[in-house]
């Protein structure tokens, strides 16, 4: 049988958390509105791990001769399917159709398929998963580190990234508190920052390793994941000894926090003879020259 693997980061409105869910190895688009405590899953996701295909466009087509069955039987599936803006593997946004585990699970009902009855518990599982970890957030950490060591991570890298994401959301909460608005601003600061102690902005960075969709600190070495902490945390503090307040001051509070990190990476380049920034990543190993030993 063939497999597939699609990676995809998405663009959701403020009020949306962003995520990936896994069935079968298979990532799979998916969007938690907090507002309605509602899930919407990529249907074409769906469809292809149902249909086990390979080719993206084939399970797209798929979805459109049954899209019009349905209509032409009066099928109200698709009149319950909503349109988000998802990004693709060329890392382009695209309306994308999504729906609830509710729709889906009638959804799949349509596709003859021998992945149809696991696919129905597992929807019924994600979800059952979310509300926990509305109500006890250390299970989202334990799912990510699982997810990590099953990737072959080891035990520090873990450590060094779960420590990493607490320094950012600290240095977030900070930007919410201060007239940063999420989305746009958020981005601007964090590439102000990476720009100044890397040397590289974020996109480059994402380039140098090969990555298209993937999250860059996902990728990172455990050197350049504890300089882009030292950066974040720098900025953090300097921004709270001022109590910088929108972009402006948070702008200078960036560049310095970040430049206090550049210095740190400079010293210890010249005295190791090694670059912290590089082009190596975790990326499957078969097709990825650039692999992190």
């Amino acid at each position: 049988m063939n497999t597939f693997k699609c990676s995809i980061r998405l663009q959701l409105p403020h009020s949306m958390n962003k995520d990936l869910a896994v069935f079968e190895g298979h990532e799979i688009r998916r969007v938690y509105d907090e507002k309605t405590e509602t899930w919407w899953f990529s249907v074409v996701d769906i469809i292809q791990v149902l249909t086990q295909q390979p080719d993206y466009k084939a399970a797209q087509n798929y979805w459109k001769v049954l899209k019009n069955r349905l209509k032409k039987e009066g099928s109200q599936l698709v009149t319950d399917c909503n349109q988000l803006k998802m990004p693709a593997a060329d890392g382009k946004n695209y309306q994308t159709t999504v729906a609830t585990a509710e729709t889906l699970l009638r959804l799949v009902q349509s596709v003859p398929s021998p992945k149809a009855e696991p696919i129905k518990l597992w929807l019924a599982k994600v979800g059952y998963e979310r509300m926990q970890e509305l109500s006890d957030p250390s299970r989202s950490l334990d799912r990510a580190r699982e997810t990590w060591q099953k990737q072959g991570r080891s035990q520090k890298w873990i450590e060094q990234r779960m420590t990493g994401q607490e320094t950012r959301n600290k240095l977030t909460d900070y930007w919410a508190g201060h007239d940063i608005k999420k989305g746009d601003e958020y981005a601007i600061l964090t590439n102000i920052i990476h720009q100044e102690w890397a040397e590289v902005s974020v996109k480059d960075h994402k380039n140098l390793k090969g990555l298209k969709t993937q999250n860059l600190r996902d990728h990172m070495s455990e050197a350049e994941l504890i300089f882009t902490a030292l950066a974040e945390l720098s900025t953090r503090q300097i921004a709270e000894s001022v109590e910088a307040t929108g972009m402006k001051e948070n702008k200078v509070a960036a560049k310095t926090g970040g430049s206090i990190a550049k210095k740190a990476r400079l010293e210890l380049e010249e005295k190791t003879g090694r670059k912290i920034v590089t082009q190596e990543n975790y990326l499957p190993p078969l097709a990825n020259p650039k692999k992190l030993k």
